[in-house]
């Protein structure tokens, strides 16, 4: 099959069954990439990932497009993202549509009711594989639970990460240990967002504002070039930018923004097209999302190609994998605290129990039946209860 298409069909699926955040993402990016299909080495995988999260920009779509880069060239990278892209954008400006027009969303929430328990198998599975390639060595691991301790204390997920990859180099060069071939990765938390939609002021009544297209492509486009760290991160840049400085939005309009973010599959910055429709439509929906994720494509086709040579040194070998495992540690932090938000009642519990039992039972059984499996358990255990 033509690599293009092998992609397109790939991360269009991804982008429609993507619910969960950047760690189940990458959980299932994993498997179908390195596990099924062995475009690449878990060994590579992992390196793509730790170098990912020294860059702004969100770690999954940005590890669709490394994917696409690796397999079709520049032309792949650009496939792969925008194809993972497309079904968030896509479902992001529907919700917008209805929430101008009717001033509410659907509720969904019966389905991600059972999707969440299923999506935290999903991680955990993915970080018993990568674990086994990133956590060798009693200093690395010593790294990683550093970082752990870290990021459930609060400290910024960046700052986490370039600790752990500094104090591991310089522990591990000055021992003359073997950086080895270590890795891991950092999916980024999601943030509490509010719990349904409110109604839609302003736009629904007045129309939409008359803000020039340029000038939203550009406030997007600067948020999507520095953007580190958590979906809190894009609440605060939005926040500041859009309430604050410019009045496009209100409070509470931003907030049923990002709750959005969460309800629809792929990457949270999907946001940006449910605030781009609110501000000027159809037009700005696309303008708004053209400039938020282009930071990503140009960033990753500059840093992919140099990945490999990180390798060739010592020192940036022993830096790479020691920012790999911190970013595994980052992962299981973000997995604790999911845990404990999702595994809120029996219901959640008896989801979560019935997808361990078919990853343990059904080892080849693949992230999206897990993930369609869970919806639907868990819409069926919510009409019960």
């Amino acid at each position: 099959m033509n690599p293009l298409l092998e992609l397109a069909r790939l991360f269009l699926k991804l982008g429609v069954i993507g619910f969960g955040g950047p760690a189940a993402h990458i959980a299932m990016m994993e498997d179908e990439v390195v596990t099924r299909r062995k475009w690449m080495s878990r060994q590579h995988f992992l390196d793509l990932i730790g170098a990912t999260n020294l860059i702004p920009g969100p770690n999954s779509t940005e590890m669709t497009m490394h994917v696409g880069y690796q397999r079709a060239g520049f032309v792949g990278l650009v496939v792969a993202g925008v194809c993972f892209i497309l079904p968030a954008a896509l479902s992001t400006g529907l919700l917008a549509w209805a929430y101008v027009r009717y001033g509410q969303v659907p509720q969904i929430e019966p389905f991600l009711y059972g999707i969440k328990p299923a999506v935290l198998i999903v991680i955990l599975a993915a970080i018993r594989k990568l674990a086994g390639k990133a956590m060798k060595g009693w200093r690395l691991n010593v790294i990683g639970v550093l970082v752990i301790v870290l990021a459930l204390g609060g400290m910024n997920e960046v700052l986490a990460i370039l600790l752990g990859g500094i104090v591991g180099m310089l522990w591990l060069r000055s021992t003359g240990g073997d950086p080895g071939t270590k890795q891991g990765f950092l999916p980024p938390p999601l943030p509490g967002a509010a719990e349904g939609a409110g109604i839609a002021a302003g736009a629904a009544a007045t129309g939409f504002a008359a803000v020039s297209l340029g000038q939203l492509f550009l406030v997007f486009l600067k948020i999507g070039a520095v953007l580190f760290g958590s979906g809190y991160v894009l609440i605060a840049f939005m926040e500041g930018e859009l309430v604050q400085g410019l009045g496009w939005l209100t409070q509470t309009q931003l907030l049923d923004a990002i709750a959005i973010g969460q309800f629809t599959p792929g990457p949270v910055l999907s946001t940006a097209t449910f605030v781009g429709y609110q501000i000027a439509g159809v037009s700005g929906a696309v303008v708004a999302t053209l400039g938020i994720f282009l930071p990503s494509f140009l960033f990753v086709a500059l840093l992919n190609p140099l990945v490999p040579r990180l390798r060739q040194s010592p020192w940036s070998a022993a830096f790479l994998d020691s920012v790999n495992v911190a970013a595994l540690g980052l992962m299981a932090a973000v997995t604790l605290e999911l845990g404990v938000s999702t595994l809120v009642d029996w219901r959640a519990i008896a989801v979560a129990v019935v997808a361990l039992a078919a990853v343990l039972f059904r080892p080849g059984l693949s992230a999206p039946w897990l993930v369609v499996g869970g919806a639907i358990l868990g819409y069926l255990l919510h009409l019960v209860g």
